[in-house]
Parts: C-alpha cells; sequence; structure tokens
C-alpha cells in the first residue's frame, strides 16, 4: 500500500495562515491570519522565521486577557 503521508503539523512552528485555520476550527470561530499579526504586531512571540509556537502563543493570550488590556479586535 502506498499510502500518501499528511503533511504533519508542527505546534511548535505553524505559519501563520496554518496557525488561523488550525485555531478556528478548535473552537475559535473567526480566527484570522490578520488577527494573529495583528497581535504579533501588539508583542505576542512569534519565532524568528515568522511562525508561531501555539503554546507561547496562548500564554500570551492568557497573560493579556489576565491584564485586562484590550487588544484592539
Amino acid at each position: 500500500m502506498n499510502a500518501v503521508q499528511p503533511e504533519k503539523l508542527n505546534p511548535m512552528a505553524m505559519p501563520v495562515e496554518v496557525a488561523a485555520k488550525v485555531l478556528a476550527r478548535l473552537g475559535g470561530g473567526g480566527v484570522t491570519a490578520d488577527m494573529l499579526r495583528a497581535d504579533i504586531e501588539s508583542g505576542a512571540p512569534a519565532n524568528a522565521d515568522g511562525t508561531l509556537n501555539l503554546v507561547h502563543y496562548a500564554a500570551w493570550l492568557v497573560r493579556e486577557m489576565a491584564t485586562g488590556e484590550p487588544r484592539g479586535d
């Protein structure tokens, strides 16, 4: 059997566009790549190559929500 392996997702280095799709499917509703880019511009952590580590991004979101500062959504 010569099945094609699907591309594996790396949660530690996910392209912004892919991260938006994953987060939207996991219950984030209308998460878009533009929203993630805006968060990165506002200080969300990103890898040097522009990808997102979803664990670091989630921690940043929790910290932002705990401060009560509006994110500009």
